[in-house]
């Protein structure tokens, strides 16, 4: 469970970081400054990137027996700029502040 957490958390920030700068800096740049250069590099990867942020949400949901719902919330907040931190900080904070988990380390 320990290196699910850390695979999660890991890819939730890299997420996070690239889709607020395509939306503060890569968006502004094409619409205000014409010029898609941000949005044409950052896009893409961002998208490559969620997918892998998915896959390592569903791990980590199904090692910790978390509820389909909050799966499904964990895995929209890649989608909206600064709710994949909040969402980080929430599930870490759940994590460690539940005893119920600690025998799943080994997984």
């Amino acid at each position: 469970m320990q290196g699910a957490l850390i695979r999660y958390r890991t890819i939730a920030w890299i997420v996070g970081v690239l889709l607020v700068v395509l939306v503060l800096v890569g968006m502004p740049l094409k619409y205000i400054g014409d010029n898609d250069a941000v949005v044409a590099m950052i896009g893409p990867l961002h998208g490559f990137l969620y997918m892998a942020y998915l896959l390592l949400t569903f791990d980590l949901s199904r090692r910790a027996g978390w509820p389909f719902g909050r799966m499904i919330i964990v895995m929209l907040a890649g989608t909206i700029p600064f709710f994949s931190f909040w969402a980080e900080r929430q599930v870490t904070r759940h994590w460690a502040t539940n005893p119920a988990l600690e025998p799943a380390l080994n997984d």
